[in-house]
């Protein structure tokens, strides 16, 4: 069986959420399933294992839980890129748009050193505004982008292709709708 065809029973819409005529996939139900989550985690670090990954950042919040996993897969740094306010110690913020409205996140100054090969991670590709603003957080610490992966595309709000425009990387996905 093709992993897409077992993810998709386990990812859950939930309509009119975090906003009406939003509809929300809900990943919990794959997290509840060790033997699918271990898939994800053995595809995506298949997947990025000859691309020398220095380091993967992951974000929040639901990015974490799927890049934790990867990162300890690859053997490579976790970095975490949280909501504005959230990080402690010194930051670079950017500010972008959402499907829903704006947000910004933040990155540590000091997340790794410049000319790393950085993986992006995480768990949904939409409108690719929050992979947009986290790759610029990368490129503004001096890392490469040197690839973006995430669980499900939303392929009708066209976020793969405005990655691999800003970016020149073509986004890895295991599950599209």
């Amino acid at each position: 069986m093709l992993l897409e065809e077992t993810l998709k029973p386990l990812l859950r819409n939930v309509p009119d959420f975090p906003k009406p005529g939003i509809l929300f996939k809900d990943i919990t139900p794959l997290l509840g399933n060790p033997s699918a989550r271990r898939k994800v985690v053995e595809a995506i670090a298949q997947h990025f294992k000859d691309n020398n990954i220095q380091a993967l950042v992951a974000v929040e919040a639901r990015g974490f839980i799927f890049g934790s996993l990867i990162a300890q897969e690859l053997s490579v740094p976790l970095i975490p890129i949280r909501k504005a306010g959230k990080l402690p110690y010194k930051k670079i913020e950017e500010e972008y748009s959402l499907e829903y409205g704006t947000a910004s996140i933040e990155i540590h100054q000091d997340a790794f050193a410049p000319g790393t090969r950085v993986l992006l991670h995480d768990d949904l590709l939409a409108t690719g505004g929050t992979a947009s603003a986290a790759g610029h957080l990368v490129q503004q610490l001096g890392g490469v982008v040197a690839g973006y992966s995430f669980i499900i595309n939303l392929t009708f709000l066209a976020g793969e292709d405005i990655l691999k425009k800003r970016f020149n990387v073509d986004p890895h996905y295991l599950v599209k709708f």
